[in-house]
């Protein structure tokens, strides 16, 4: 029997063998031109979190996949230690397996008890659906997730955190023993993770299995039983995380130690790029800022705060109702994002997936969207002149795809993150870019290339603005941060002033 490694058919558990809920052995999986998963093995136990971690493009998402049934593989299958032929999501289901993925599976438009029982509506003989059973049937499993909402609701009125209680009791209610979370808290705040993990940790105590898939290798020290690492699309090893912490993690995953993860800045200030004064919309109010060629400037704040409503104020997307902004003191013209673009504004924006990227266009056609005019003439595109430039891009950002013809969607996220930034690096009048969370999702290898690539553009003169979530990103770097609470600028800190309880104070005291 090999160690806690997943590879065998039976498991020590507190003096007692048992039995995997799942297993997968020597798992290979190729599309054309990858090899995304090489000869891995995976198994879960009863009653366990088995956190699964990787950069992007390690083979997770691909592993998830197989076990819910949306892709073919070569390989072994067994559920609760016999075989089990799984060629369709519908087999995934009927053998307790249920997946919730980071964008949810749910009708907006049909009530909770609707999207519970999707699928498997009580009905009489007639085909008439039982709507008093099928009510007090949902309300029994909201009461287990702890969400108390009228199963009548539409989805589209409950908030992000409890659209996924919702997805939890749809796996309760398919008796699901094994249930895969990919990147759960990825849009929740503090109290509803909280949430969400004591929630899980009930999961666990009925035996359930769970699969947790994460880049915030805090929530995998906190929940985890047992992790397992992935890497280019092969198995490293599985440890109790009993005997990993975080950098210990980092180096599995990335195959070296990253002991810079942000690079040294050495500001240099030049020319005022951006000035911003009192300037408001139905979101935020009295807002001013500068940001000079060469700084990073970074916005802080809780979840609701404004600053992603504060970039959509001055990119002219949400209408001005007083204010002004300025280019290199050239007035930028409200309510109006093709003329914010025109004059050198970028925005990398906070949901890549909705608002980024074109999911069935090829990366080029993903970068060359906002400079076609610079890469055409009359309406006709210079091929060579365009692909020149694309390739470049692609070589200097080291964004990891077979081709420039390849679809945005195939990459990972850290690779789709970069074609983004390349986008704006093709435009000629680039003058300051806007980056709305620039490592959302993103694994901890990619996050210190996204760093350095921004280190690099602030070193070469171009004035950044990073708005971010994250207090040690925001932190380590950029040159100066406003924190924003309420819709409004709350706090101005310096290099020297930085400090986690500066920054969360300045949050929550809206007067401070």
């Amino acid at each position: 029997m090999m160690s806690d490694g997943g590879f065998a058919d039976m498991e020590q558990h507190n003096g007692m063998s048992v039995t995997p809920l799942l297993e997968l052995r020597d798992v290979h999986k190729k599309f054309p031109g990858v090899h995304a998963l090489k000869g891995v093995s995976f198994n879960l136990k009863p009653g366990e979190v088995h956190a699964l971690i990787g950069e992007n493009g390690a083979g997770k998402s691909t592993l998830i996949k197989i076990i819910a049934g949306v892709y073919d593989f070569e390989g072994t299958y067994l559920v609760e230690g016999q075989p089990a032929q799984i060629s369709s999501p519908s087999d995934a289901i009927a053998k307790g397996v249920a997946v919730i993925y980071q964008e949810f599976n749910i009708a907006q438009d049909l009530s909770i008890a609707e999207n519970i029982f999707f699928g498997a509506l009580p009905h009489d003989k007639f085909g008439r659906v039982r709507w008093k059973e099928l009510y007090r049937k949902t309300s029994e499993y909201l009461e287990q997730v702890g969400l108390h909402e009228d199963p009548r609701k539409k989805m589209r009125f409950l908030t992000v955190a409890k659209q996924q209680m919702v997805e939890i009791a749809k796996a309760l209610s398919r008796n699901a023993k094994v249930v895969i979370m990919d990147e759960p808290t990825s849009a929740l705040c503090g109290s509803e993770i909280e949430n969400l993990f004591a929630l899980v940790r009930k999961m666990k105590s009925r035996g359930v299995g769970i699969i947790y898939v994460s880049h915030k290798l805090e929530e995998i020290t906190e929940l985890a039983d047992r992790v397992t690492v992935f890497r280019d699309g092969a198995y490293i090893g599985t440890d109790p995380i009993a005997v990993l912490d975080e950098k210990a993690m980092i180096s599995k995953m990335v195959g070296r130690e990253l002991t810079n993860m942000f690079p040294k800045r050495s500001a240099h200030r030049g020319k005022l790029a951006l000035e911003v004064k009192n300037l408001s919309t139905h979101k935020v109010f009295n807002v001013s800022f500068a940001v000079h060629e060469g700084e990073i400037v970074g916005f802080a704040g809780l979840m609701g705060a404004g600053r992603t409503e504060m970039t959509h104020a001055v990119l002219g997307v949400d209408h001005r109702m007083h204010g002004d902004v300025s280019i290199y003191g050239v007035p930028l013209p409200p309510n109006s994002p093709v003329k914010a673009r025109k004059m050198g504004v970028g925005l990398v924006p906070e949901d890549r997936k909705k608002d980024g990227i074109f999911a069935d266009l090829s990366v080029s056609d993903n970068m060359s969207i906002v400079s076609l005019d610079e890469v055409s003439k009359f309406g006709v595109i210079h091929g060579k002149d365009e692909s020149g430039k694309i390739d470049s891009l692609i070589r200097k950002l080291t964004i990891r795809t077979p081709s420039a013809r390849q679809k945005i969607s195939k990459l990972s996220g850290g690779n789709q993150q970069k074609v983004i930034l390349a986008r704006w690096l093709l435009k000629k009048n680039l003058k300051v870019l806007i980056i709305d969370e620039p490592t959302r999702g993103i694994d901890v290898g990619a996050k210190a290339e996204i760093y350095s690539i921004l280190n690099e553009l602030a070193q070469q003169g171009l004035a950044i603005v990073v708005v971010s979530s994250e207090m040690p990103e925001v932190m380590g770097v950029c040159d100066r941060i406003y924190i924003m609470a309420g819709g409004t600028i709350t706090n101005e800190l310096q290099k020297d002033e930085f400090s986690e309880e500066t920054i969360l104070s300045s949050c929550i005291d809206i007067h401070n």
